[in-house]
């Protein structure tokens, strides 16, 4: 079993950047998809983010301006945000799941949630 603790959030001018990271416990991290999502108030719980071993997928909203990367060593995945938006203020959460097929850009395709760390823009 998997588990993950987020952190890394705070509170950034429209323009700058933070970089989230999700470290999981568990000897089987490398078999796990890792996801990112996220939640702003009101909103439901969008999808941000995955990878599958060294494959990524973005949502629309912030391709070319967030990288997601794993440090299979360290049992961490990280989420680079640069560019940051006033709209990118939300929780925002890591997600994890055995490996397998498909995009993996839903909340239920995933079983393991952290905490969620706030992230909030400001113009």
């Amino acid at each position: 079993q998997v588990q993950l603790v987020e952190s890394g959030g705070g509170s950034v001018q429209a323009g700058g950047s933070l970089r989230l990271s999700c470290a999981a416990s568990g000897r089987t991290f490398v078999n796990y998809d890792m996801g990112w999502f996220r939640q702003a108030p009101g909103k439901d719980r969008e999808f941000v983010a995955r990878i599958r071993l060294s494959s990524t997928y973005y949502a629309d909203s912030v391709k070319g301006r967030f990288t997601i990367s794993r440090d299979n060593a360290k049992n961490t995945v990280y989420l680079q945000m640069n560019s940051l938006k006033p709209e990118d203020t939300a929780v925002y959460f890591c997600a994890a799941r055995p490996r397998t097929s498909g995009l993996g850009a839903r909340p239920s395709d995933y079983d393991l949630w952290g905490q969620g760390t706030q992230v909030t823009v400001s113009s």
